[in-house]
């Protein structure tokens, strides 16, 4: 039976525990998951692609079958390049079905054979997103709970003055 990779792309300008969630449970249905750090030359982040990686391998330390990588161009052809059946993307509000539904049917057509798997946050992650990390950390507040323990240290060094 062929390895069932799922490609879970974004960001992660921070990764946040929300994040952390999805692929804990992503786990639970692939065989390998493949967090895809997108790299757009024309968009600048909080945070470096590089350190973005270095933040994701932390945050991920002792989870085994995850594996960190970035690409450019788009994703649909990334995942294809890795073999992966499907792609995993997050829900947290209406906007987000909206968006993601929309983007699903063009990755369908892009891809006929791989599926975007949409999963709904938990409501304890409803409100943690990277902006509102990058928000919180801007104006010194706590990022209890929005980012991993190990990460609150760098983020937050990130942001101050």
């Amino acid at each position: 039976m062929a390895e069932r990779i799922c490609v879970f792309p974004g960001s992660f300008d921070p990764v946040t525990t929300g994040h952390l969630d999805l692929i804990c449970r992503a786990l639970s249905q692939y065989d390998r998951v493949i967090v895809a750090v997108g790299v757009n030359p024309k968009k600048t982040g909080a945070f470096p692609v590089e350190e973005r990686l270095a933040l994701l391998r932390t945050a991920l330390t002792g989870l085994q079958r995850v594996e960190v990588a970035s690409y450019e161009g788009l994703t649909v052809d990334f995942a294809l390049s890795r073999g992966a059946c499907a792609m995993l993307r997050g829900v947290r509000t209406s906007a987000d079905l909206e968006e993601e539904l929309t983007l699903a049917a063009l990755n369908r057509h892009l891809a006929p054979r791989l599926e975007t798997v949409l999963l709904p946050a938990k409501p304890e992650f409803l409100a943690v997103s990277s902006s509102a990390v990058r928000e919180l950390a801007a104006n010194g507040a706590s990022l209890a709970g929005f980012v991993p323990d190990a990460l609150i240290p760098i983020v937050s060094r990130h942001f101050q003055p």
